[in-house]
């Protein structure tokens, strides 16, 4: 997207957006996929055709039958009753870690570009320095010194977010203060934090907005590598990653233990970019006009 040419969070309120949007195809098709990860997360709250917590060795790798689903796994679990489970940690890593990245990447963007100079360069040599230690990296020097965990994972991954939304912000927001009204305002005898609330923070959201679903699929695939490799969410709360790294030993004797967590991990994470993507494109006015 053009620094010059920056969307509007207006545009979610102009008559026709929605209507435009339906129309949409990776919009509708990566909505509907989210509505599916967030309905299968809340699901779970109330109800899971068995416990993914209780183990049955009677039972272990049974195939998908009418009272398990999708079967059960090595130790006799319910798979249907894991993947529900395992889609309210990958939700909770994703919120968390995006929301450490939007609200201190987001602050350090939009400093950067209102006081610029040397606060900006000191600003953007951190974020470069942030970018050379990637989620796993980060998660594996965490873990050797306060141990595995999900917490110590979306610190992780929230760490590095927040380069992604401060370059983007800064860029998004640079764009904003060289526009008339902005010159305008100050004339008036408006601060730089006035300007920046009134002014710039609004007319960046929806970059912001279409950063934080790319952002939320990273998360969920970086949650699931962590897990995979015993640093992210720890037994015996169920993890897609997890799922994964159990069935590998499994995968001549029982191989459908690989393919459903690998389909949920895929589905969460193709759904949220196809919907950054659509709305991506319904918000920048370039591609909205050339649709």
């Amino acid at each position: 997207m053009s620094a010059t040419t920056v969307p509007s969070a207006a545009a979610l309120k102009v008559p026709g957006f929605w209507r435009r949007a339906l129309r949409h195809r990776s919009f509708a098709l990566g909505g509907v996929l989210t509505l599916l990860l967030l309905l299968a997360a809340a699901v779970s709250l109330v109800w899971t055709p068995w416990s993914p917590y209780e183990m049955d060795m009677a039972s272990k790798l049974k195939p998908p039958s009418g009272s398990h689903w999708l079967g059960t796994d090595t130790y006799g679990r319910d798979v249907a009753s894991l993947l529900l489970v395992g889609a309210r940690a990958s939700i909770l890593v994703g919120v968390i870690a995006v929301g450490i990245g939007l609200v201190v990447g987001t602050a350090l963007g939009l400093l950067a570009a209102a006081r610029r100079g040397w606060v900006e360069e000191a600003i953007m040599r951190l974020t470069d320095f942030s970018l050379a230690f990637p989620a796993i990296l980060s998660a594996i020097m965490m873990t050797a010194v306060f141990g595995a965990g999900i917490v110590n994972a979306i610190i992780a991954i929230g760490i590095y977010n927040i380069p992604t939304f401060a370059r983007i912000t800064r860029a998004s927001a640079n764009a904003i203060w060289s526009r008339e009204y902005v010159a305008a305002a100050r004339a008036c005898g408006k601060g730089s934090f006035a300007i920046t609330m009134q002014h710039v923070l609004p007319n960046i959201s929806a970059v912001l907005i279409v950063q934080i679903t790319i952002r939320f699929a990273i998360a969920i695939l970086a949650e699931a590598a962590l897990s995979y490799l015993g640093l992210g969410t720890q037994p015996p709360q169920p993890s897609w990653g997890r799922m994964l790294s159990e069935a590998q030993t499994m995968m001549f004797q029982s191989p459908l233990l690989a393919v459903f967590p690998g389909m949920a991990i895929a589905m969460a994470v193709l759904g949220l970019n196809l919907l950054g993507d659509g709305l991506r494109d319904l918000l920048d006015p370039r591609l909205a006009r050339a649709r």
